[in-house]
């Protein structure tokens, strides 16, 4: 009787193990779907060029870029979710070379006196399967400032030294309270890139106050030097002018 018991319980829960392997598999595929929200997020024709990513807590994540048949992955690049800032593709030869290569600009961040973009540059490479884009690295806008530029802060005037360019900002015709002054120029709020007559340029703000604090902003133009861009020029340009 023992005996009979104990084959029908195991000829039950064998049975159930179909079942329950099939709900875990349709919860699998089902969690799956919800979760796969991939996206174009960019588009360029003119350089066969798609952009995906996928949307996650206010910010775009996990890139893939697919041009001529081939699919890179960059997982590391973010961008805001805000289709205002969505990413902006460019297709300009800008090392002179001949050939175009591709520049992605990412916002990762905004707001009240705040613009931060990043840059990826991409050249475009023929291998055995093809070609594909390698990214190739460009110096930190912030520390170019900080190498090449002098600036100090008073309450009356705010002055800027690149190399043998002086200038010098009146700071009373912004209206800003003395309390309301940061100790001294602040870069680092406001970095944007743009690419202008084919040069990669950044363009980092200068401001002396959290609001209405812009005094002007340093142009920075890069040229394609040792396998990376680095500084070819950089010139303030004033908000007074």
């Amino acid at each position: 009787m023992n005996w009979l018991l104990i084959k029908v319980a195991l000829i039950v829960a064998i049975s159930q193990i179909p079942l329950e392997t099939k709900a875990l598999e349709e919860n699998y595929e089902s969690n799956f779907i919800q979760n796969e929200s991939e996206e174009i997020v960019g588009n360029l024709p003119e350089a066969n060029v798609i952009l995906y990513a996928t949307q996650k807590d206010g910010y775009l994540k996990n890139f893939n870029l697919k041009t001529n048949g081939n699919v890179q992955h960059f997982p590391d690049w973010t961008n805001v979710s805000n289709e205002a800032y969505s990413p902006k593709i460019f297709y300009k030869d800008i090392n002179s070379d001949g050939n175009k290569d591709l520049i992605i600009v990412l916002t990762t961040d905004y707001g009240t006196g705040i613009l931060e973009q990043n840059v990826h540059v991409l050249h475009n490479n023929r291998v055995n399967g093809g070609e594909i884009y390698k990214e190739i690295l460009v110096d930190n806008p912030i520390a170019i400032v900080l190498k090449n530029v002098k600036t100090s802060l008073t309450k009356s005037e705010a002055t800027i030294n690149i190399r043998k360019e002086k200038t010098v900002i009146e700071i009373g015709e912004f209206g800003i309270q003395n309390n309301q002054l940061f100790p001294e120029i602040y870069v680092g709020n406001i970095i944007e890139f743009d690419v202008l007559d084919n040069e990669l340029t950044a363009i980092v703000g200068a401001q002396i106050a959290p609001v209405g604090g812009e005094i002007g902003s340093f142009h920075i133009k890069y040229i394609y030097k040792d396998k990376m861009y680095q500084l070819k020029k950089i010139e303030f340009i004033s908000n007074t002018n």
